[in-house]
């Protein structure tokens, strides 16, 4: 299982997924995760502007984020990935307790 974390400073749970860039990866292991990658992707390949069906993020099997609007949210599962908002800021912390099968606290909400 591949799990990425939307993280535009590399270190906090960050929203605005669609026009985020910055991503980590953890893989789920036998005895409970390891950080694959991080994903630092150009301008263009922000998902709020582009329009392949070859991003990276589509190789997820989950996406944890701090905020997204919905046509991110079904643009990703019609790719099979699931995306969880949340308000949790600890990218490992929300990862383990994904794992766990526990449930991450909701995203805070977020006025335009």
């Amino acid at each position: 299982m591949k799990i990425g974390v939307s993280s535009q400073n590399f270190r906090t749970i960050t929203g605005h997924a669609g026009k985020a860039r910055r991503f980590f990866v953890f893989e789920k292991t036998a005895d409970g995760f390891k950080e694959l990658e991080r994903i630092d992707l150009p301008k263009e390949m922000a998902m709020h502007g582009y329009a392949g069906e070859d991003h990276p993020l589509f190789s997820l099997d989950l996406l944890i984020t701090a905020g997204c609007g919905g046509g991110f949210i079904n643009r990703l599962a019609s790719h099979n990935v699931q995306v969880i908002p949340t308000s949790e800021t600890d990218p490992k912390s929300a990862v383990e307790t994904v794992l766990a099968g526990k449930p991450l606290a909701p995203p805070t909400p977020h006025e335009h």
